[in-house]
């Protein structure tokens, strides 16, 4: 049996749901291994530590995933994850292959070595950063009063007409 015109939007509940669990699950990923690694860096830096920015990591991660479980209809979500993800890429690249130095009250990151963790977690950030960039591409932008109610589209209740 052919699918029939119904069967389109479970299809993307289905794959907007596939990926609300796979960013959230990166993004998991990215607090456990940020917050796992905080303790040791708590003496780099005077004014701010790299523990504290790894903390800080860690908690807006967490809140990233709680909100794209929670509220992955709503496209500022999908914006969230993708800038807590792609931000988390970029320093980890960043601070990886050039050594920045200190910048204002931010301590110098600067660390080659690529461990396990690191590994894991720029792997599970740049997985984040794509899948809640699609999160954001395939929820379409609010629907409008009028068309919830079932007003016909292109009309007079859309706004537009004379």
């Amino acid at each position: 049996m052919a699918p029939g015109p119904g069967d389109r939007p479970r299809r993307h509940t289905v794959v907007r749901v596939l990926l609300q669990v796979v960013t959230a699950a990166a993004l998991a990923v990215d607090a456990y291994v940020h917050a796992n690694l905080a303790a040791p860096y708590d003496l780099v830096g005077r004014q701010i530590s790299q523990g504290t920015l790894f903390r800080l990591e860690a908690a807006v991660a967490s809140l990233a995933a709680l909100l794209v479980l929670l509220l992955g209809r709503r496209r500022p979500v999908w914006v969230f994850a993708f800038l807590v993800s792609v931000s988390a890429l970029g320093a980890v690249l960043l601070y990886g292959f050039v050594n920045v130095g200190a910048l204002g009250p931010l301590p110098n990151m600067y660390e080659p070595f690529w461990g396990p963790k690191r590994t894991g977690s720029a792997i599970a950030e740049a997985v984040g950063a794509v899948t809640s960039l699609v999160g954001f591409l395939i929820t379409g932008p609010p629907r409008s009063a009028s068309t919830r109610a079932g007003a016909p589209r292109g009309g007079k209740a859309d706004g537009e007409g004379g």
